[in-house]
């Protein structure tokens, strides 16, 4: 994480990425012409993992990025955080700088905004969104479902010249920023009992009532999956208590606020769980967070609490 002004924004973001991504004629055995095409890296090669395209696709560029990285900036202003990925798209964290970090809870549970803005080559265009890091577990998640809190930026050539216009497609995350810490102090102020809601989000993972009661009559039975439902539990709730230590609440409770609730399963989707190849760092992780069903199910159930 670097810290850097508004104005140097566009140098940093070229610096990260320096190359370019060209599209070339796709050809067939013995130089047999198609009419497809595959996007390169000018310092690595061809893009795998990314599909073909047709002669009309234009490839954004990095100007395009710092464009969009501006615009994004513009809903903190001043000295910012900047944090910069790669995953066969350009990936920016946009984050106000320590010194201007808010919070809902005070020191105990603070969190804060992050922008993160994605410029993918799947033909969905540009996204931004407005999520938060959590200084108490180190999480970052986002809550697509609370308004203003994404943007979309239709995919065209040349964004540098539309800056007023992306500007003002930004700016309603400043808003969204006010709906989050929103939505989640309305979350700490409801209760959810904690099994009852782990069964309810992962109600698939769940064993069955039959073999529940095949437990409760032969307690050396082997069940399939139960190991695993167990070891999940245990986590969750280490995490939990884990939390609980260091805000200075109360270990071992069975009631718990949905705020609680939702970052204990977000926060083991995103630390705890088991990582498939291509998930093992950190950036890949919180992509994976942000798109598992489970932590979309219990950010429902918690705002529903």
């Amino acid at each position: 994480m670097s810290s850097v002004s508004v104005s140097d924004v566009s140098s940093s973001v070229r610096s990260a990425f320096d190359f370019t991504v060209d599209k070339f004629p796709l050809f067939g055995p013995d130089n047999m012409s198609t009419d497809q095409y595959g996007l390169f890296r000018s310092d690595t090669g061809y893009l795998t993992g990314v599909k073909s395209i047709s002669k009309q696709y234009v490839p954004h560029t990095t100007d395009d990025v710092c464009a969009l990285v501006e615009a994004a900036s513009t809903a903190f202003g001043g000295e910012l955080d900047l944090k910069t990925h790669w995953r066969n798209g350009h990936y920016v964290e946009i984050n106000p700088t320590l010194e201007m970090r808010k919070s809902v809870y005070g020191t105990e549970d603070a969190i804060w905004p992050r922008i993160m803005l994605r410029g993918g080559f799947d033909g969905k265009g540009f996204k931004a969104t407005m999520g938060y890091w959590r200084d108490l577990c180190l999480n970052m998640s986002m809550l697509e479902t609370v308004e203003s809190t994404s943007v979309s930026i239709r995919h065209s050539s040349n964004l540098r010249s539309k800056m007023d216009e992306l500007i003002h497609s930004f700016e309603g995350l400043k808003n969204g920023w006010d709906n989050l810490t929103e939505v989640a102090a309305n979350m700490q102020s409801r209760t959810v009992n904690r099994l009852d809601y782990v069964r309810e989000v992962f109600a698939d993972r769940m064993p069955s009532e039959e073999q529940l009661t095949l437990l409760a009559i032969n307690p050396n039975a082997k069940i399939r999956g139960l190991a695993v439902w167990d070891k999940m539990l245990k986590s969750m709730q280490n995490r939990l208590d884990d939390e609980s230590r260091r805000s200075n609440r109360k270990v071992g409770r069975e009631e718990v606020s949905a705020w609680e609730a939702f970052n204990m399963v977000q926060g083991y989707v995103q630390h705890d769980a088991q990582a498939k190849n291509g998930f093992k760092d950190q950036f890949s992780r919180i992509l994976r967070a942000a798109n598992d069903r489970h932590v979309k199910r219990a950010a429902q159930l918690a705002m529903s609490a």
